[in-house]
């Protein structure tokens, strides 16, 4: 977004443009010769009804959104969650500065760096209509604050970009901006703690391994794995997962129990499955959570249950309808022209392969699970 987009944004006949057309479509906008700089509003109009579910406070304030800002920020109900709290904080990446409005919730004071020019004003604009305060943004890289700070805060928040210049996204920490491990011997001098942001895709033990001691905290929501934050300066090591919206578990990662099952799958009366949440998979913590209550044989794969498991568990619960070895020539006799919504873990089947083999088809008739358990592949109907 170019200054002179800003400027045209921030005028009264463009702000009630976008009021006027909130609930228009983006495109009938665009082309239509009554609105004045009728592809800045489009533009505007299409990115505010992306944020109200991600950015339901940005919408209700009628803020600038920049798409490119847009697209690389977390949303509120993620940012609002961070276990942060103190006198003052250090945000070095501010970005669209959604963290940094969830920041000063909880801190007296938060500084917040953003390199660009042209996204600090806007933010700045966008704190303002939100009546925020407390909140300092400072244009600059956070290599060049960081090296004359002088100042001491509670916290120092970063949220690194994990885009490369030609657009790859990176996951090696080292590759991200700013460069977190070239920075924490300067940070630990300005921040009792530092909590670092990363990819849904960076390594549990790899950020433990490089941290320790520390928490670390994998955020997931919907079935997806949203976030891994790290937090350091703990007393000890530990693994927290997080699903928005159900609850966080804790563990401690050096205590952790991968030994599968040594119950045989096949004589199982078994009556539930269990299906990790994806963060309990990606912190390699299903076997360790699900154990106590059920039989499992991989982190990556299901659990199963002869009666049901306590509601508290970061796993859904299904009810099993009856369970076969796959033979899909024996199987195609019963499921052959059903539709079939199938889910699976931890097997090199496919679900169109399964669909093909038995003469299925996509639906929601009949749910079923494949998996492959002790070398053997399951065909599992699900109640």
């Amino acid at each position: 977004m170019t200054p002179s987009d800003i400027d045209i944004l921030l005028s009264d006949e463009v702000r009630e443009a976008i009021e006027r057309n909130i609930e228009r479509d983006a495109a009938s906008i665009a082309l239509d010769r009554s609105v004045p700089h009728a592809s800045v509003v489009a533009t505007q109009v299409k990115y505010l009804q992306r944020a109200r579910r991600k950015l339901p406070r940005l919408y209700e304030a009628r803020a600038i959104i920049p798409p490119r800002a847009f697209e690389q920020s977390s949303s509120e109900e993620s940012a609002q969650r961070k276990p942060l709290s103190g006198e003052s904080v250090l945000d070095l990446t501010c970005g669209l500065g959604i963290d940094t409005i969830a920041l000063a919730e909880r801190f007296k004071r938060v500084v917040s760096i953003e390199r660009d020019p042209a996204l600090a004003d806007i933010v700045r604009h966008n704190l303002r209509l939100m009546r925020i305060d407390n909140v300092e943004v400072v244009t600059a890289t956070a290599e060049e604050y960081v090296a004359t700070c002088n100042e001491r805060f509670d916290w120092v928040f970063a949220d690194p970009d994990r885009r490369s210049a030609d657009g790859r996204k990176m996951v090696v920490l080292e590759e991200c901006s700013p460069n977190m491990r070239e920075l924490m011997p300067r940070l630990e001098q300005i921040a009792s703690r530092v909590a670092i942001k990363l990819s849904p895709m960076f390594d549990s033990d790899e950020a433990l391994r490089i941290f320790a001691p520390a928490e670390v905290e994998i955020v997931s929501m919907g079935g997806e794995c949203k976030e891994v934050n790290i937090y350091t300066g703990a007393k000890r090591d530990t693994l927290r997962i997080a699903i928005i919206g159900e609850g966080e578990w804790c563990f401690d990662p050096h205590d952790a129990d991968n030994t599968p099952s040594n119950e045989s799958f096949a004589a199982g009366d078994w009556r539930y499955m269990l299906i990790p949440d994806v963060a309990l998979q990606k912190g390699r913590m299903a076997i360790t959570a699900l154990k106590p209550y059920a039989a499992i044989w991989s982190n990556n794969g299901y659990a199963f249950a002869h009666e049901l498991p306590p509601a508290t568990l970061p796993c859904r619960t299904l009810e099993i309808g009856s369970i076969h070895r796959y033979r899909p020539k024996e199987l195609k006799r019963e499921y052959r022209g059903r539709g079939i919504d199938i889910l699976k873990h931890d097997t090199r089947l496919t679900v169109e392969g399964v669909r093909q083999a038995l003469g299925a088809k996509a639906g929601s008739e009949t749910r079923v699970a494949i998996t492959t358990i002790e070398q053997e592949n399951w065909f599992i109907e699900l109640v």
